[in-house]
Parts: structure tokens; sequence; C-alpha cells
């Protein structure tokens, strides 16, 4: 990989693309801007399409910029890149020009009570810059173009030998290590059910895994992506087209259930699934949204003392602990990269993520 250098050649304007209406993205150019205090300017290298992308570029949620819907505000989206330092802002010595880093999405207020607990995933000045909130693809702009503006606590140091691509993932496997770790206080020996082989789903089994579960059950209705689960380090795995997954965890655990429900699909039946697969006093973290409400049997959470609780991307510095890991090997996160495409490709990326073409599951644009 590149040595760090003391000098990137910046442009003063950027190719990127922009939310026109629902769905419209054009390529264009907008300025480069100035980092300003604890802030650098990323050239971006690499980024990664989430299903949460597609979202707002359909239909704005959960993206807010200026306390409304997306759409026609010169707004570029896009949240798991990676890159390079290009600029520092005035007072940061955290990093140097040349430096790669990959990113987290959020950076809180830092003076309201969820920021001041680590919680900045859930600032309660969410979406308002005046207060110095960033959701970069969400409040402020993305990684679909060439720089980014970053504060300096959402970059993360791509460890050495890892791979563009590999870095754009990092993000992912941080959203599933906030959920296990910092959040729900796994710890090895435990038992884990993963529901739902999407990119969390599985990096999910892989971070699991390196964090000592023992069984990790991963459920699904693809039977290749549950392979890529198995290769991930799932010790079983269960179609939930064949078999019905409560009564199948169950039987895999000899009765018992699991100690700890990932929940990574948002199907309808998903929450009761894990209701009555996880056991007494056991954890249920929902990791994916759900597109409606759905019906669960909420009095076994009572009768059973089971936490539920639900998290909102990688909060806690999860992307440095899951960086970290992948920096030792502990999983491949490449077995989820399917695809890649250049920039102004970027609608066919958008399609292939969307559609599930060629069964694409992490889709990486690269942009240098």
């Amino acid at each position: 990989m590149p040595a760090p250098t003391s000098a990137i050649t910046v442009p003063n304007q950027m190719r990127c693309w922009v939310l026109g209406d629902p769905g419209q993205l054009t390529l264009t150019e907008k300025p480069v801007l100035q980092p300003g205090p604890a802030e650098v300017l990323v050239r971006i290298d690499a980024i990664a399409i989430c299903a949460t992308d597609l979202e707002v570029i359909a239909h704005g949620a959960p993206a807010t910029i200026g306390g409304g819907l997306p759409f026609n505000k010169n707004f570029t989206p896009g949240h798991e890149y990676m890159g390079t330092v290009a600029r520092l802002g005035p007072g940061v010595d955290e990093f140097a020009v040349g430096d790669r880093v990959t990113v987290e999405i959020h950076a809180g207020c830092g003076r309201c009570p969820r920021c001041r607990q680590g919680m900045y995933t859930s600032c309660w000045n969410y979406g308002k810059p005046e207060k110095g909130h960033r959701a970069n693809g969400f409040t402020t702009d993305g990684g679909f173009g060439q720089y980014a503006i970053n504060h300096v606590n959402t970059l993360v140091r791509v460890p050495e030998g890892m791979s563009d691509a590999e870095a754009t993932l990092v993000v992912t496997a941080g959203t599933a290590m906030y959920g296990l770790d910092s959040m729900g206080g796994l710890v090895a020996g435990e038992s884990v059910a993963v529901l739902g082989p999407g990119p969390i789903g599985l990096l999910g089994v892989g971070v699991a895994k390196a964090l000592g579960a023992q069984p990790v059950i991963l459920t699904g209705t693809r039977d290749a992506r549950l392979e890529k689960g198995l290769r991930l380090g799932a010790d079983h795995v269960i179609n939930v087209q064949r078999e019905q997954p409560a009564e199948a965890v169950r039987k895999l655990t000899q009765g018992r259930g699991v100690d700890f429900v990932l929940e990574c699909s948002g199907a309808p039946s998903a929450l009761n699934d894990a209701l009555w697969m996880v056991n007494r006093g056991g954890r249920i973290c929902l990791a994916a949204l759900f597109p409606e409400p759905v019906h669960a049997d909420l009095g076994r959470i009572v009768v059973d003392n089971i936490t539920v609780f639900g998290i909102r991307g990688e909060g806690r510095s999860a992307t440095h602990r899951a960086a970290a890991l992948m920096g030792q090997k502990r999983f491949d996160a490449t077995i989820i990269h399917t695809h890649t495409f250049p920039l102004d490709q970027l609608p066919t990326a958008l399609r292939y993520a969307r559609d599930r073409v060629e069964d694409a599951i992490k889709v990486v644009v690269k942009i240098h």
C-alpha cells in the first residue's frame, strides 16, 4: 500500500452524484470544501453500497437535510467509504496527509447527554449541523463523490495490507460489533443466532466467532449466502424455507435456545422468531429496519426476562474494534464483496445491489 505523503494535489472542483427527485441521480461537479477545526478532507478511494443508501435514494428517509427529505437539495448520498487524508483542518495533528482511513458515519454534537455517554449515534441534536452533529450520507454530504469532510472522531486507520475494498466493509462489521459487544455484552462461550445473511448478518457471524461465541447459528433463505456464513465461521446454518427457525435453533441447543440473537433480516416474523429461540434472560439485538409494524408475543419478554434493544449504525467506536479484528485476519470480510464498478457506473452498481443481480451482496464503487 502507498506510504503517507506530505502533499496531495486537491482540485477546486470534484465529480460527485447528486440526488434530485426520488430515484434520480445526476453526475455533476461541486466545489471541494475546506476542512474546519477537528476536521479533515478525505479523498474517497472506494465506497460500498448499503441497503440504506437504496432507501435514501428512493424514499428519502432516514436521511434528513435541513429538517426535511433530501430531494433536490444538492445532496450527495453514500456513507460506507474509505480513502486518503488529503488536507488537515486547523489544529488537527491526529492524522497526516496521506494516511489511509476508513470512516464511521456519525459524529455526534459532543454536547448532549447521549454524546457525553458515548452514544453519539443517538445524538439528541441529530440532523443539526449548526450544533455540531454530522452523519455523512444522511444529514450531510456523503461519499458518492471524490472528496468528503470528516470529523477526526469518525476516522479509523486502515490496517496494514488491507485493500481499499475490504476497508469499505469496516463500518458494516462495526455495526455488528456495536450490537454484539458494547451494547449486547457478548462474552466468549455464549451462543448466538444471527437472523438474515445480508452484509451485517454475515459479518455479524464473523464478529461473533472472533469474540468467542459458541455455537453461532445463521438463518436465511438462500443456500449460497448460508454457505458464505459457514466460510465466515457459522457452526450451523438453517434455511428457513425448509425448517421452522425457532424450532431448529432449539433443537441445535438441546432445547435451551441461544443466549443472544442478532436480528438482521427485518422480516415480519423475525422478532417473534427471536423471542422463541432465545433462552431465559437472553438478549435480542435488532439491527435491521422493519418496513412495517410487526406482531410479536411481547408477554414472552416479561415472563422470560428477555432484553430487546435496537442499534443505529456503529456507535461507541465499534469500527475501531472491527478494524482490529479484520486486520488480525480473525475473519475474512472480503467473502461478502461480490462486485466492483467505477464511479461513473454508480446507477448500474445500485441496480446490482437493489435487485441482487448475480446474487450481489456487497457492491463496491472504486473512485480513485
